[in-house]
């Protein structure tokens, strides 16, 4: 999969071929149809799952330290927005092929939803709740909100972290946590 992203970097996903991907990583072609048996179509989906994987666990892991779940939560959209704006190889994509890749994306939101629900699941039962929400519903709220806001931010500019605080304090937060 390193060997794809080496591969769409220098030819975009529809200039290479499994030959290339297979001297990228050092392998025979063959090696790569025993591991990927949908050839280069499952192999170009799972390493954009996996490349997914790597940015929603990076972007847990920065931040990790935040105690409070607002303050998580606008750091999180603000870095989000950031990583997603200045990942060359993910804007020459949408730029170029979109019509390729979004399908491929597109693939790997049921399992992102799941992850970051979990994740909010675990935040949201460490948080006390205003009397009546459920966490499980409370969790799936925020996780559609997240990725929404994140993908397509609408007037909220994810660069301000004033307005990013509002966003979160007045439609992320308001009926869920008490004032």
């Amino acid at each position: 999969m390193d060997a794809v992203v080496v591969c769409v970097d220098r030819a975009g996903l529809g200039g290479f071929a499994l030959e290339d991907v297979a001297a990228e990583a050092g392998v025979s072609r063959a090696t790569i149809y025993r591991q990927f048996d949908g050839g280069r179509d499952q192999l170009i989906r799972e390493t954009v799952m996996r490349e997914v994987a790597r940015f929603w666990a990076e972007l847990g892991l920065a931040v990790a330290d935040i105690a409070d779940l607002e303050g998580r939560l606008v750091a999180g959209l603000m870095l989000a927005r950031q990583r997603l704006a200045e990942h060359d190889l993910l804007q020459k994509l949408l730029a170029s092929e979109a019509e390729e890749f979004l399908p491929a994306l597109f693939e790997s939101e049921p399992i992102v939803h799941m992850v970051i629900r979990e994740y909010m699941t675990v935040l949201l039962t460490a948080e006390q709740l205003r009397p009546g929400v459920d966490v499980d519903m409370a969790a799936d709220y925020l996780t559609r909100m997240l990725v929404m806001h994140i993908g397509t931010p609408g007037r909220w500019d994810l660069a301000d972290e004033a307005q990013v605080r509002r966003l979160v304090s007045t439609q992320f937060l308001a009926g869920l946590v008490p004032d």
